[in-house]
């Protein structure tokens, strides 16, 4: 076994180590990364699908019960296991990575679960077939294009919701990314492909992995933004 004891400072070199990294090396990067995962977010403070799940809880309207939830870069499956807290309990899961597939099949809380890197491959789900689409953390250059946001839509049902996280990074090209994807939602907007419910920006979003401080109050949040979406009807 692992190590399971890194410190914030082990995490924060191994999260510098993915930059610039394309779909394909990402995917090899959360392979071997999956054996640590689960603690080393908990090192770092993780919140990002506490924040989507709680945004999405407080703005969902149907039975969470019969909700049919796909959650699109489960990863280890931390937002289903939230989701389950509050009475979901269908989940579709796809992820660039088998390893932590294979992490989200150990919680019991998946029906399906498909490997695909976003982008590349087209998002393997059935069209119109979920009431909640779901991507916390992963909405970033290099993780998941823009184009997803599309593919997202169309695996929605008509009156559905989608939910997205995105997180700013200090990056140039982070700042390009936020602008397209802003770009994206508003054209699928006038497009009259569906409707805003709410938007969320926070700038105590999460705190930088990258920026070293000795105690949380003299730590640098990054800022970062949830957007939930409702389908039309037609």
């Amino acid at each position: 076994m692992s190590d399971c004891s890194r410190t914030v400072e082990d995490v924060r070199t191994l999260l510098q180590s993915r930059k610039g990294f394309n779909p394909q090396q990402m995917a090899k990067f959360f392979d071997n990364w999956a054996e640590t995962y689960d603690q080393d977010v908990k090192t770092l403070n993780y919140r990002e699908p506490n924040l989507a799940v709680d945004f999405l809880n407080a703005n969902f309207p149907g039975s969470r019960e019969e909700a049919q939830v796909l959650d699109i870069a489960c990863g280890s499956g931390l937002v289903a296991k939230l989701m389950v807290e509050l009475g979901f309990k269908h989940f579709v899961g796809v992820d660039c990575s088998n390893s932590m597939l294979e992490l989200a099949a150990k919680t019991g809380l998946y029906q399906d679960l498909k490997l695909a890197i976003l982008g590349p491959e087209p998002l393997p789900t059935q069209t119109g077939a979920f009431d909640v689409v779901i991507i916390a953390g992963a909405l970033r250059d290099g993780s998941v294009p823009v184009s997803v946001i599309r593919e997202m839509w169309q695996a929605a049902k008509p009156g559905g919701y989608i939910c997205m996280s995105r997180v700013d990074t200090a990056s140039e090209t982070d700042k390009s990314y936020k602008v397209s994807v802003e770009k994206e939602l508003q054209l699928m907007e006038e497009e009259g492909l569906w409707t805003p419910v709410d938007t969320k920006e926070m700038d105590k979003y999460f705190i930088d992995p990258f920026n070293n401080y000795e105690k949380e109050q003299d730590a640098h949040y990054l800022s970062g933004t949830m957007y939930l979406y409702r389908k039309s009807l037609n």
